[in-house]
């Protein structure tokens, strides 16, 4: 047995077999063939396989996604049977006799590259199938395993180098019983997926995927942030006991599910979820969430070939508010930028995307599909209790204009007979530390914060969050970041407004007593997380924690920080 160590990003145990989604190696040599006929029938063989491969994957994103997803895997069913694509593969091995590595390289090749210089975005589009069929059929020439996350049919633990968006939008819950991941943090979007979907992770180990072979047993202790590769069987028979007692623990908190989250002392706070679709709706229920505090639209974007329509937006922003039944639901508009990106939007690329064009800025740049957001948001928000928050601003002009093309929409909608709800709520998430130093201002025109600590912490240290070499620079309980977070509510206290934390630190049992004590109104989560924090809130008291958070405020240090929290926690 031998054992990783890395960071604990999902609370939980998991045991199975490791499923490694690494892309194989898929270069070779141009070579001289004797017998065209026989490379031919190879050639034939792996499209074979591949066409048989891709009706089973549209059959299974058909059951699991819907038809437009399914679509995808026809459109490179038909490149797999173009007679157009096909013939000049096997007329290149024939009269030049190559391999048909190479005959099927050169061929797709120049059609891709004829594809992408075309002015037209569906021709685009094709480029990118005939791609990835090129992919398919190659790797079977050559005898190589393609991952593909969407075919895993029966328990594996996920053994990555990290974990996109559109890779876990791929996985079925029922099989995936952990993530480990060699780059990354707590707040990495794998982590995030990982509460997201109540499964273990452990990120950031630097070389799972050079250690951990497919087909290997191993456990994942994403509460100490170990994995054990081959374990004995004495060391399996603890953890399944350590499960046991995990899942005991979480029966208990269970008991908490109706109970309204309020302080020893009275005090009440709300804790709200996070979630990505619909379909975490009952996650957020099952888990007694109190609204939904960051509802991520940008999953509505991803995994998929063109934006989505207003229709479809509004069928998916009606279903939430629906479902919450008038409890708050925070509608975050598109956040895509930095490490999300939606390739059909064909963006330039940037040096350094996390400082780039994204978020509201992307929005406010293209205003198309901003407005068509917006206008779906606004049809729905008679469904429920809709507050909408914008993402990423730097500057009063940008919430200003933000507000502007949301008021023009709304008008329209108006004009046009639409009922649109007048209790709208429109708020930002505090993100950029500028903002957080002009609180004070902002907090006379929104109705509401959300301070979005994944990207304060790290813009605010200088540290990228995405990068384990300096992770240890991420830090939520540093006095610096207290300071800022205390500016926010405080300003908004000012004004009669509301104040909540929709990052990651918001679940956090070192920062729940910190932001207890500064006064933060709603806390916002993972909703696995929530029940957690509620039945740790029922033992503090408010007055207690804002006498630790005064003197946290003015330590030089986070382990200072830390130190006084557990130490008050110990008195209790």
């Amino acid at each position: 047995m031998s054992s990783l160590k890395g960071i604990a990003a999902s609370s939980g145990i998991g045991i199975a077999k490791a499923y490694r989604l690494v892309q194989p190696d898929l270069s070779f040599e141009k070579t001289v063939i004797t017998e065209a006929d026989k490379e031919i029938q190879r050639f034939q063989n792996a499209l074979i396989t591949s066409k048989k491969e891709l009706e089973v994957i549209r059959d299974q994103a058909n059951d699991k996604l819907g038809a437009d997803k399914a679509a995808i895997f026809d459109a490179h069913l038909l490149i797999a049977n173009d007679p157009e694509l096909i013939s000049p593969i096997e007329e290149k091995i024939k009269t030049e006799q190559v391999n048909a590595e190479y005959a099927l390289k050169e061929v797709t090749d120049m059609f891709i590259t004829m594809f992408e210089q075309m002015d037209n975005d569906y021709m685009k589009e094709r480029a990118a199938d005939i791609r990835d069929v090129t992919k398919r059929v190659l790797s079977h020439l050559l005898g190589v395993h393609l991952v593909n996350p969407s075919m895993i049919s029966e328990g594996a633990i996920i053994v990555a180098e990290d974990l996109t968006p559109s890779d876990t939008s791929q996985l079925n819950r029922q099989y995936v019983k952990a993530f480990v991941t060699n780059i990354g943090g707590r707040t990495s979007h794998s982590a995030i997926m990982a509460r997201s979907m109540e499964i273990p992770a452990v990120v950031g180990t630097k070389t799972a995927t050079a250690e951990i072979q497919d087909g290997d047993v191993i456990i994942v202790d994403g509460l100490k942030g170990e994995v054990h590769i081959n374990p004995t069987p004495a060391v399996i028979q603890q953890y399944k006991q350590e499960q046991v007692r995990f899942e005991e623990q979480k029966a208990e908190w269970a008991k908490l599910v109706n109970e309204k989250t309020v302080s020893a002392d009275g005090h009440h706070v709300e804790l709200a979820a996070n979630i990505g679709t619909p379909n975490d709706l009952d996650g957020v229920l099952n888990n007694g969430g109190e609204g939904i505090g960051l509802y991520r639209t940008e999953f509505l974007y991803m995994g998929r070939t063109e934006l989505p329509s207003e229709e479809e937006q509004f069928e998916s922003y009606k279903a939430v508010l629906e479902g919450m039944d008038g409890k708050p639901v925070v509608v975050r508009t598109l956040d895509i930028g930095g490490d999300k990106e939606l390739p059909y939007l064909d963006l330039p690329k940037e040096m350094n995307p996390f400082l780039g064009l994204r978020a509201i800025r992307l929005c406010l740049e293209e205003q198309d599909l901003f407005r068509t957001q917006l206008r779906a948001l606004l049809r729905a928000s008679p469904f429920g209790n809709l507050k909408i928050m914008f993402p990423m601003i730097a500057t009063l002009d940008e919430f200003r204009a933000a507000k502007a093309i949301l008021e023009e929409e709304k008008q329209k909608l108006i004009n046009e007979g639409t009922r649109v709800s007048d209790q709208i709520e429109l708020g930002i998430m505090v993100e950029i530390p500028s903002t957080a130093v002009l609180a004070g201002q902002f907090a006379k025109e929104v109705d509401f914060f959300s301070i979005g600590t994944n990207d304060l912490i790290q813009y605010t240290m200088a540290a990228d969050r995405m990068n384990e070499r300096v992770s240890y620079l991420y830090q939520p309980y540093s006095p610096a970041i207290l300071r800022l977070v205390k500016m926010v509510i405080d300003a908004a206290h000012k004004e009669g407004k509301w104040a909540g934390m929709c990052g990651e630190m918001a679940g956090d049992e070192i920062a729940i007593p910190l932001l207890l004590g500064l006064g933060l109104d709603e806390f916002s989560m993972s909703a696995t997380s929530i029940l957690k924090a509620r039945s740790q809130i029922l033992r503090l008291s408010k007055k207690e924690m804002e006498t630790l958070a005064e003197n946290a405020l003015q330590f030089g240090t986070t382990s200072e920080v830390v130190e006084a929290v557990k130490k008050a926690l110990e008195d209790r």
